[in-house]
């Protein structure tokens, strides 16, 4: 973890803050509360966009601002501001002590947080690693690159974008957290024309590392080569079947689908509500044997990881379901404690304007004992789907829709004709009871996802090894 004297020098020796005043203030707005915090945050970023060979955008930002939280109950009272001096934090008690008003103690005790000596990325800020001339360089190179490599080449974006936040979180006994968070994401992706048609192809990676990894030659050709590959592949597919068939889930990216059709359904705020499809069903069987699901946030470098949360608990690794059995709930301090259970590190927040709710970090299934050609082998007719695109789910019901960018038909055990107009259609939990075969080659994505809840996105990591699921619906233009 960075050292605190760094974390102190941002939040008060630059800003004229007293720390023991406003630690002081703190304990005296939170007393006889149940919970709370100040959440302080410096955060620098910025945004290249390259595209049809030339610099379409280049935005730089800094900001910086606090969130007071009182929660009393069931109710919580947040007051933020851009301001970081004494007298905007006072003008915030306020507010936070609204939450009194026919609010009552729930006098469920949840554990303070702890100390951790969690270092799970660099504290090193990215922005400032290369020159602002060698970014546009690289993003021209990747442009230049991709045009040589094929004739059919009409368009290539490239996008480089980096953040460097940091943290630190007073608790009302006075305990102080923090962490220094970089980020960075390369995103490339291009339009290929071949008598008159015209196909997309992406590719991107990330991760809470420097720059100078994707900077490296090896590495951005790695994403151009895929986004081209994908793009050409495209230029064969045919339209997709429907209908009811066995489907083949590929390792990494695909299992972005497990986080919007499972994981969002496992977050402590929908169970406690009542209003998932998990909701009371601790301890039972919600998948087949074999399909073992976990929340891990301190995998080092992953672009959903975390040293803390945002309420100050340290990321810890979270078994959500074990050989099919439903055991844990992914949790923030309000809903573990009005629940009766332990906080598990996943209390997130988009930025010091918005409150902590329960979040996903990196989420992703262990592998099983197949080999994923066999797998393929074993499937008569259906469908292999590579990569994911988007989706939707609806967390009560647990049904959900999602594309699918890169996909084949599998015909008597072989990879057949590559597909367009992919859908997915089913239901999280039925489908979590339908998993056949797993398989050995469990991947975590290339470091691009990015989750969404309440009007906040914060970053997030996915895995998983390929997986058969005996039937779903697949929405194409041809009846199978």
């Amino acid at each position: 973890m960075t050292d605190l004297i760094t974390l102190d020098d941002i939040f008060f020796t630059r800003t004229g803050l007293d720390k023991p005043r406003i630690s002081s203030i703190v304990a005296d707005s939170l007393h006889g509360m149940d919970d709370g915090e100040l959440f302080l945050e410096y955060c620098q970023s910025e945004s290249l966009s390259f595209d049809d060979g030339k610099l379409k955008s280049a935005s730089f930002n800094t900001g910086q601002g606090f969130g007071l939280r009182s929660v009393l109950g069931e109710a919580s009272a947040y007051a933020h501001a851009s301001d970081l001096s004494e007298d905007a934090i006072r003008r915030a008690v306020d507010t936070a002590r609204a939450v009194r008003h026919g609010q009552k103690n729930i006098h469920a005790d949840i554990a303070p947080p702890f100390g951790t000596n969690f270092r799970l990325y660099t504290d090193l800020n990215p922005l400032k690693e290369v020159a602002f001339e060698h970014k546009i360089e690289l993003l021209q190179q990747i442009d230049e690159y991709l045009r040589s490599r094929d004739h059919r080449v009409k368009q290539v974006s490239a996008s480089l974008m980096g953040q460097w936040q940091a943290v630190q979180i007073i608790k009302p006994d006075s305990q102080v957290t923090g962490d220094i968070r970089p980020l960075v994401r390369l995103n490339v992706s291009v339009i290929v024309e071949q008598n008159g048609r015209m196909e997309t192809g992406s590719s991107g990676a990330g991760g809470r590392v420097a720059y100078k990894h994707y900077i490296s030659e090896e590495n951005w050709k790695k994403q151009a080569d895929e986004a081209l590959r994908q793009a050409l592949l495209n230029l064969n597919a045919i339209p997709a079947p429907a209908g009811e068939m066995q489907v083949v889930l590929g390792s990494g990216w695909c299992g972005v689908l497990l986080h919007e059709a499972i994981g969002h359904g496992l977050e402590g705020d929908f169970n406690r509500k009542g209003t998932s499809a998990f909701s009371g069903l601790l301890g039972k069987q919600v998948a087949s044997k074999g399909v073992t699901v976990i929340d891990d946030g301190t995998l080092t470098d992953r672009r959903g990881s975390i040293s803390i949360d945002d309420e100050g608990t340290p990321s810890s690794r979270n078994v959500l379901i074990e050989d099919g059995i439903l055991t844990g709930y992914i949790q923030d301090r309000l809903n573990a404690r009005l629940m009766g259970m332990k906080a598990t590190g996943n209390g997130r927040r988009e930025s010091f304007a918005c409150q902590p709710m329960p979040r996903m970090t990196n989420t992703y299934m262990l592998g099983g004992d197949s080999k994923p050609e066999d797998i393929i082998a074993s499937v008569k007719k259906g469908i292999y789907t590579a990569h994911m695109g988007g989706g939707q789910v609806d967390i009560t019901s647990g049904k959900f829709v999602f594309s699918a960018s890169e996909a084949y038909l599998i015909e008597n055990g072989k990879l057949g004709a590559p597909l367009k107009g992919v859908t997915l259609i089913g239901n999280g939990p039925d489908c979590l009871t339908k998993v056949r075969a797993i398989g050995n080659d469990m991947a975590l994505d290339d470091g691009v996802g990015t989750c969404g809840k309440a009007g906040q996105s914060v970053p997030v990591g996915v895995g998983q090894p390929t997986m058969l699921i005996d039937s779903l619906t697949v929405g194409g233009t041809q009846v199978s």
